[in-house]
């Protein structure tokens, strides 16, 4: 499956899907996004949305809850040496971050989104109601996990997680440097995360 991390653009060269703006042709986008656009960001999406927001705010979603349930094939390791990166679980909830999207941006965030982060298809497009910090109540584009998808790691031990975390590289880079990348936003935001963090300072970077 990592040949599948950078798909062809119309010239015949490999796109990477993580850069803004996204080439085309777009993917198509089936879900009926809400107006504006909002979109919930739990993992690299806090601190790396890809695209400009028009406003960001500290936000609650409701029935998922975050953990390092996915195995990583392109941004963070490989087929033959996965990573583990963060998904939306079901149960709980989950404290992130909604960025606005800009309406004249609208098209393009949401062709960037599905291409980032629909590059194997672990992830699913979901739009979910969210609670932003001030009260108020919105729809947000977000990526939940497919729990019946290969890549769908559950629940690992801690001592699971650290030990794949450690070894695994990918397109983006180390799978450490996303984990403590990860966490150092979760503190500025003031989120707690334990279970996360409990794994960033097993890999001696708390």
């Amino acid at each position: 499956m990592d040949a599948a991390c950078k798909s062809m653009n119309e010239t015949g060269e490999r796109e990477d899907p993580s850069v803004w703006p996204p080439q085309r042709p777009w993917p198509e986008v089936t879900l009926e996004l809400p107006d504006p656009l909002w979109v919930f960001g739990y993992g690299s999406l806090m601190w790396k949305p890809g695209f400009p927001p028009a406003e960001t705010r500290i936000a609650r979603l409701y029935g998922y809850h975050r953990g390092l349930c996915i195995w990583s094939w392109v941004y963070r390791g490989s087929e033959r040496e996965p990573g583990l990166v963060l998904g939306l679980a079901s149960g709980g909830s989950c404290l992130g971050v909604a960025h606005r999207v800009q309406t004249e941006h609208r098209d393009a965030a949401a062709a960037y989104l599905y291409k980032r982060e629909m590059v194997t298809a672990v992830y699913l497009p979901v739009v979910k109601d969210i609670r932003l910090d001030h009260g108020c109540r919105v729809s947000a584009l977000t990526f939940v996990a497919d729990q019946q998808h290969e890549q769908y790691a559950g629940d690992l031990s801690l001592e699971e997680a650290v030990a794949v975390v450690k070894r695994a590289h990918g397109q983006s880079g180390a799978n450490v440097d996303y984990v403590t990348s990860t966490c150092a936003c979760l503190d500025d935001l003031g989120i707690p995360c334990p279970r996360l963090h409990r794994v960033n300072a097993l890999l001696g970077r708390e």
